[in-house]
């Protein structure tokens, strides 16, 4: 990918999963899948929510240009963009200009006002990426996934998380 800097591979033998060697694509991807997804089927106890104390709601306050832009600055531009292959530089430029800003920042309070999160928003890829520093990487669990979002929903969701730690 164009925006990965090229890294030198540790040596590795082939990924083992239960005893087995993975040999095929299908094999490794049993092995990622079940390693890295491992509640997958697992019950759960709702019964843990009944505990929970019910807090009135406040009453939520559109986002600001400021904020907004504040939030934009302290995103690197060295992050790896998600599905949209939109790198934050790019985010950055586009909402120099006051139009698309503004656009965009009604596009964030409505996703607030309408309590919606649109599915382009909870698109990801993930990415398996070896662990620093391991002696050896034959097993699933020497590797770490890493899950890229649309850098748009990662942009409102950094603004409300600004805002929940003002709070």
């Amino acid at each position: 990918m164009s925006w990965v800097k090229q890294h030198k591979l540790p040596a590795v033998e082939a990924i083992q999963y239960q005893g087995l060697l993975c040999n095929s694509l299908s094999d490794l991807w049993h092995a990622l899948h079940s390693s890295y997804n491992a509640a997958v089927n697992r019950s759960v106890q709702l019964s843990i929510l009944d505990d929970v104390l019910c807090l009135t709601p406040w009453p939520w306050v559109s986002f600001s240009m400021l904020e907004m832009s504040e939030t934009l600055k302290a995103c690197s531009n060295v992050s790896a963009p998600g599905p949209d292959h939109i790198t934050w530089r790019y985010l950055k430029s586009i909402l120099a200009n006051d139009i698309c800003a503004s656009g965009i920042l009604s596009l964030a309070n409505s996703c607030i006002t309408l309590q919606h999160w649109p599915r382009d928003f909870k698109e990801s890829v993930s990415v398996i990426i070896p662990k620093p520093g391991k002696p050896a990487y034959d097993t699933p669990k020497a590797f770490r996934p890493i899950v890229l979002l649309n850098t748009l929903g990662k942009l409102i969701e950094k603004i409300i998380a600004r805002l929940s730690d003002v709070l």
